[in-house]
């Protein structure tokens, strides 16, 4: 079995987020860049499958510029087999990354996709769903466990009442939440050999993509600093700040 692992760099989870002067966007001159977390714990659940034996290659994909090879030199480090790069300057938003998954997809054929349920830069949590609607596989959301078994894959998920499992025939889509695994720290010997597998770069228009920006972002602003608490000696003066202050009632 193939599995397909998109992966994303953004911001290192670690780096306190500053705006930029002007509100363009966010500050990433001289910060430091990573995986995205919930990408990370899909690569590691990918090696692990291949490690019991049900997966045969571990292929990790990223988008962006010629430094998201970062990102995929980990994964490789993780023990992902292989990488691909798609090459692009603008931005991928959600639709479009899905689009160029599919093309990867019907190209590589993997049997499982597993995917990072929403990036931490964005917080979208659309692209997985949404590569699943166009290939018109399967999809399970927010695993928190992954079982594989005669061509079927089982997802458990936590929901508001508990847990749900759903199953799901391959090929299909799994996107992953915080609890399904804990990455492995990938060691010096192989963060070595990641240098030697194949990182393949393509650009989305030899897959036949084209990077549309369908939504544009007119204005960044950082959260309001919060005031300071207080103290009050009654309930009436309490009430009082309540209604006329905090307009809360």
């Amino acid at each position: 079995m193939k599995i397909l692992v998109p992966v994303k760099r953004v911001v290192d989870y670690n780096v306190r987020i500053r705006v930029r002067a002007d509100g363009t966007g966010v500050e990433t001159a001289g910060v430091k860049m990573s995986m995205n977390p919930f990408d990370e714990i899909a690569v590691e659940e990918a090696v692990r499958l291949k490690e019991k034996g049900i997966a045969s290659e571990v292929i990790a994909v990223s988008m962006g510029i010629d430094a998201a090879q970062e990102v995929l030199r980990s994964a490789l480090a993780m023990g992902a087999d292989r990488a691909i790069l798609i090459t692009s300057d603008n931005e991928i938003q959600p639709l479009t990354a899905a689009k160029i998954l599919q093309k990867l997809a019907q190209q590589e054929n993997p049997q499982l996709v597993i995917i990072g349920k929403q990036a931490i830069d964005d917080d979208a949590n659309q692209t997985g769903q949404m590569l699943a609607g166009l290939l018109g596989w399967g999809q399970g959301t927010f695993a928190s466990k992954i079982v594989i078994e005669n061509n079927e894959a089982q997802v458990t998920r936590e929901i508001d009442g508990g847990l749900m499992t759903v199953k799901l025939k391959l090929p299909a889509v799994i996107s992953t939440d915080l609890r399904l695994n804990e990455p492995r720290y990938a060691t010096l010997p192989n963060i070595m050999k990641a240098r030697s597998k194949p990182l393949t770069k393509i650009t989305p228009q030899e897959l036949g993509i084209e990077v549309v920006t369908r939504q544009i972002h007119l204005k960044y602003e950082e959260p309001k600093k919060r005031m300071g608490g207080g103290k009050v000696t009654s309930v009436a003066e309490l009430v009082d700040k309540l209604k006329n202050e905090a307009k809360v009632i």
